[in-house]
């Protein structure tokens, strides 16, 4: 099998590259090691908790025993299935703060700041209820949609940041992200329109994209070019050439696993497992970053929320009326306000993000609060903790070592006890007063330093954000794995494009920045001038040195 370019991955990033590259008539493979993303728990947004929770559909991979965290294993859920994690992600999106852009032009990722990306995320998106075109994309194959909202407590918790003295933005991925809005998701015609739905398929029904599936294991190098994959098929072992380029896509866990198995990463830990050396790139693994959050509870005083649909019949009955009529509230991923704020005075753009659910459950869908409740899911999104990923033997076959190291960092408690407090004080507002009938979590008796702490220790989760193991930055940098045009440092035929090139984790969830990568990074593949520049500029609190608010 022949083509132009071999793309390990077809998540996010990875599918819209095989689009864009076969839009200009170039021959693609992609590799993949997940089946078909057909089916209700895939397709129906209601279902979310299920795809990340199903061998069929998720890795399985989980962390080391983290040291801050009491100890726990934590769940590290990536996408094995076409689309990749679009495929079993909340569907949320979000851009990033202008700010975060900026920020990866000031780390050495140059041409990556915020005027240089906006071009891409206009390109890439149909948005459906934005602010208009100015900020927002009318004709890419990506669709973003906002919930109808017609449970009342998403605008009472729209309506209590108000009140506390925060903005309201009408839409946070447009100039303004800070403040109180309406959630935006990758749903369209009652469907997760994921990367494969927007991208992938239509790539393939052009001719020019085909995929192969099976384990990814290295890259075959000559020298110091790469010219192919070795992927493990029902069929054994083969090789996959590329007549152009080698492009990993494979997620911030899988393409720094790739890349150590094709002998380029710390030397000293390639000698440990037997693997030749082809180059020492000390970043190759390292700045692992993720987001992590805590639910508060409350239990409601009306029985309002989605728990009435939480036994065997109410779950058949969402799922049976999506399947016929394509509504009710499997047609939404519940995720239908949110908020961005700012912890304190002195910090320019937000470093807080919620999640409201009209439902007090664990995002694994496996626990539910006995009775009808809500929940905010609250966290820092700019931990200064750093964590790694490392192969645990020369097997391709086995897991990766992940360790995040959350909550290494002294900042994290202070944030994280800010989080919790400010939501206290949003859910105590006038709007919040019909529907908040007490705490469930932490509880009203968690009040203290340390209490607080010992329920960050216990309940804390990844918000699956993890992203940075093969960090963007110049040449000159020791610790940067792929140059501004994603090309591996020091090797020829190669680039990396997924979530793992990110200098510093975005605000928010990662799937919109990722596909905006596999979008920029098609432009480059190709030698093509980066779309131009945009003079437009993001709405930043004018108060912001003095007040928190």
């Amino acid at each position: 099998m022949h083509a132009d370019y071999v793309i390990v991955g077809a998540g996010s990033a990875g599918c819209a590259m095989a689009y864009r590259l076969a839009e200009a008539g170039r021959r693609v493979t992609v590799i993949e090691h997940g089946g078909s993303d057909a089916g209700p728990f895939i397709q129906m947004p209601g279902a979310l908790s299920f795809p990340m929770n199903m061998s069929l559909y998720d890795w399985g991979l989980k962390t080391e025993p983290e040291q801050h965290l009491g100890g726990r294993v934590l769940a590290t859920p990536r996408g094995k299935v076409i689309g990749g994690s679009s495929s079993i992600n909340g569907m949320v999106y979000v851009r990033g703060h202008a700010r975060d852009f900026d920020t990866w032009a000031e780390m050495g990722a140059d041409g990556w700041a915020y005027a240089d990306v906006l071009p891409y995320f206009k390109r890439m998106e149909s948005s459906h209820g934005g602010a208009g075109p100015e900020f927002r994309g009318p004709r890419g194959p990506l669709h973003v949609t906002r919930g109808s909202r017609s449970n009342p407590l998403f605008d009472a918790f729209i309506e209590a940041g108000r009140q506390a003295g925060y903005p309201v933005t009408e839409d946070y991925n447009g100039q303004q992200q800070e403040g109180f809005g309406p959630f935006e998701a990758t749903i369209w015609k009652s469907r997760r329109w994921s990367a494969a739905n927007a991208y992938l398929k239509p790539a393939m029904a052009g001719g020019n994209v085909h995929i192969v599936r099976g384990l990814a294991r290295r890259v075959v190098m000559e020298g110091t070019r790469a010219t192919g994959v070795e992927v493990g098929t029902q069929n054994g072992i083969e090789v996959i050439r590329a007549g152009r380029e080698v492009i990993l896509a494979a997620s911030s866990i899988n393409t720094p696993k790739l890349l150590l198995l094709s002998g380029i990463g710390p030397a000293d830990h390639l000698h440990q497992h037997g693997i030749p050396v082809v180059a020492d790139r000390k970043g190759v693994g390292a700045n692992l970053q993720d987001h992590l959050e805590v639910y508060v509870q409350f239990a409601a005083k009306q029985p309002i929320t989605l728990y009435k649909y939480w036994d065997r019949w109410g779950k058949a009955w969402v799922g049976a009326r999506w399947l016929f009529t394509g509504s009710g509230p499997g047609a939404s991923n519940q995720f239908e306000s949110c908020a961005f704020i700012r912890s304190k005075a002195g910090i320019d753009y937000p470093d807080i993000q919620y999640h409201f659910l009209p439902i007090a459950v664990r995002y694994d869908g496996k626990a539910v609060a006995a009775g009808h409740g809500f929940q905010a899911h609250v966290g820092p999104m700019r931990s200064k903790s750093r964590g790694s990923v490392t192969l645990r033997s020369g097997n391709p076959s086995d897991p990766p070592v992940i360790r995040f190291n959350y909550m290494s960092h002294p900042d994290d408690w202070e944030e994280f006890r800010t989080c919790l407090r400010l939501t206290r004080e949003i859910f105590a507002q006038d709007a919040m007063k019909p529907h908040v009938k007490s705490e469930i979590q932490p509880g009203e008796g968690v009040q203290t330093d340390a209490e607080l702490d010992a329920f960050i220790r216990e309940h804390a989760e990844s918000a699956y954000h993890p992203c940075g193991t093969a960090r963007m930055g110049r040449a000159s940098d020791p610790m940067a794995v792929v140059d501004p045009e994603c090309r591996v440092i020091g090797m020829e035929g190669l680039r990396v494009a997924d979530s793992s090139i990110f200098p510093q984790v975005t605000n928010g969830n990662l799937n919109a920045p990722s596909i905006m990568v596999g979008e920029k990074a098609a432009d480059h593949i190709l030698g093509r001038s980066p779309l131009p520049a945009s003079n437009l500029e993001p709405w930043i609190n004018p108060n912001w040195r003095v007040s928190q608010r």
